[in-house]
């Protein structure tokens, strides 16, 4: 394992701004990766703050760990989803936070290692499971899942076009020959939609995959809802968000949390009026700076909200 492939940390100046908000306070980095935003973070807070990581990737712990070895004991490091961020918390005695970020998406770790079967860009075997301890993978999906079900999780999660015409030529040709790499995968794909737009739907089709293998986007509403009632009052919540699926969860979710009225859909009942939870920090997502992205090309597609958590 390659522990500087680890992505350098996106708009991390802008994280530290907006999430801090007590030297002395406890943090959770919930998509630890390397450690970038995490390092940073506990370089910002006192002796007293602590921050607590999360991360489904084994690798990703094991890199952090040696990031994070000269901080004595304030880096508490968690092999979990983020899912159970709550719970894994209570189990350390800790109820209340301060801040809590999601730097969501794949770290270039994952999509460089050839054992990980992220990418497109190489033949390796198609697998894409960000914690390999849990027994569905991507090969398992494209092989035994029906074609109904592929079609779907490739408009769902990918947004792509041709994802019935793709389902149907995958269903076809798997009883041929099992579909074991992400080479194979990527054949196919081009022998569908052809040359022209074959860059743009392969990576619909690997993000839609990888996306419904690691039940993104359920575990980041799960995350969320978790997120509020640990929070301080005035406590930040922060999430870097990488495509429209993501963000939109994200953006309906502050939404709803800093509701006033919540419209009854009665022309003869009154609205509700709410209590809101959250107060909305960035009313437009927080974009890489062109210094930024002229040194890490990464942060273009990544947009940041944050909350406070209203007492």
């Amino acid at each position: 394992m390659r522990l500087a492939s680890f992505h350098t940390p996106v708009l991390r100046d802008e994280v530290l701004a907006w999430l801090i908000t007590s030297t002395g306070g406890v943090y959770v980095d919930a998509t630890l990766g390397g450690g970038g935003h995490a390092e940073s973070i506990l370089q910002r807070l006192d002796p007293t703050g602590m921050l607590v990581g999360f991360d489904a990737d084994p690798d990703a712990i094991q890199s952090a760990a040696n990031r994070l070895s000269g901080f004595d004991g304030r880096a508490v490091l968690v092999h979990d989803n983020f899912r159970n961020v709550s719970a894994a918390l209570a189990q350390r005695g800790i109820h209340r936070i301060n801040g809590i970020v999601f730097d969501l998406g794949v770290s270039s770790h994952q999509f460089d290692e050839p054992t990980r079967g992220f990418s497109f860009r190489s033949d390796d075997l198609l697998d894409m499971r960000m914690d390999r301890s849990q027994a569905l993978d991507a090969r398992t999906m494209v092989n035994e899942y029906a074609e109904r079900d592929l079609s779907e999780i490739f408009w769902k999660y990918g947004e792509e076009r041709a994802a019935r015409s793709i389902a149907r030529v995958l269903a076809r040709r798997r009883t041929e020959l099992r579909i074991e790499t992400t080479g194979q995968l990527a054949a196919l794909v081009r022998s569908v939609v052809g040359e022209r737009f074959l860059v743009k739907s392969l990576a619909r089709i690997f993000q839609a995959l990888r996306i419904a293998v690691n039940n993104e986007l359920e575990n980041l509403e799960t995350a969320l809802r978790q997120s509020v009632p640990i929070l301080n009052p005035a406590g930040r919540l922060v999430v870097i968000s990488y495509h429209s699926l993501e963000d939109r969860i994200v953006k309906d979710f502050f939404k709803k949390g800093s509701a006033l009225i919540l419209p009854s859909g009665n022309k003869l009942a009154p609205d509700i009026k709410l209590e809101p939870t959250l107060r909305i920090l960035t009313k437009k997502p927080v974009e890489a700076s062109a210094e930024e992205l002229s040194v890490n090309p990464r942060a273009r597609s990544a947009k940041l909200r944050a909350a406070e958590k209203i007492s």
